[in-house]
């Protein structure tokens, strides 16, 4: 026999509580229709009730829980960005034969507008990333993926990002390149199969980390724009960037 929960006894104990005072209301008032009367009274408001608290009350809940939620993910992913992703960007910036391309359409300003974040999100989410392999450069990225291995498990290892499936997204993707360089003894003398799967594995990553890095120095602009004017003079993209305001 299935057992009850604790919640069904508690809600019987209430629903017993009441039914005994409206009894007890009677035999002292013996007023049985006004007892009545302020039942249904009361019984017509509880849709009422239930409107101001599930649709009302929850809806500005919920609205601040996301604020505080968006606040924790944009911290995390500032990190990922401050220790690994501008990093893994100029990287790539090596590898990319069209890289002086990319570099017009994300030297990014300090006075850009939200529709010119926009406008550039949208394109680098279609964009035909390539990669020429330069296995000075890949082996560069390899021993850079493997310091950084302890703090790209801790930060898949917070819960925060199930709430943000793009981000996740890109950081399984970098791990997955990292445990690609990571299991081959040597990058030297790799076939040319080998070395597009690789390139493939480092296109993937590039085109979610170019978008997420446009939306975080969104988010950057509208709400701390100090940071904002460090990760720009800082820009992946710009070969002679360099935090030194000038």
């Amino acid at each position: 026999m299935k057992r009850f929960s604790w919640q069904f006894f508690l809600a019987a104990a209430f629903l017993a509580l009441s039914v005994l005072l409206y009894l007890a209301q009677i035999e002292l008032f013996h007023k049985v229709e006004d007892t009545l009367f302020y039942f249904f009274q009361d019984l017509a408001f509880v849709p009422i009730q239930v409107l101001l608290v599930t649709l009302i009350i929850n809806r500005l809940l919920s609205v601040r829980e996301k604020k505080a939620l968006v606040k924790k993910l944009n911290i995390i992913i500032g990190v990922f960005y401050s220790e690994v992703g501008s990093q893994f960007l100029r990287f790539f910036y090596r590898l990319e034969p069209q890289a002086s391309e990319i570099r017009k359409e994300l030297w990014v300003k300090e006075n850009w507008s939200k529709g010119q974040f926009t406008k550039a999100g949208r394109l680098f989410k279609k964009y035909r990333y390539q990669v020429v392999i330069q296995l000075n450069v890949l082996e560069e990225l390899r021993s850079f993926l493997m310091e950084k291995r302890d703090l790209m498990l801790r930060l898949l290892e917070n819960q925060n990002l199930q709430e943000h499936d793009t981000f996740t997204d890109l950081m399984l993707a970098v791990f997955h390149l990292h445990d690609e360089l990571a299991s081959r003894e040597s990058l030297e003398k790799l076939p040319e199969t080998d070395l597009a799967h690789l390139a493939g594995d480092l296109k993937r990553a590039m085109s979610l980390a170019v978008p997420e890095w446009l939306l975080y120095l969104k988010h950057l602009k509208e709400t701390y724009p100090y940071l904002y004017s460090l990760e720009v003079r800082k820009n992946p993209f710009d070969p002679q960037a360099s935090p030194v305001v000038q």
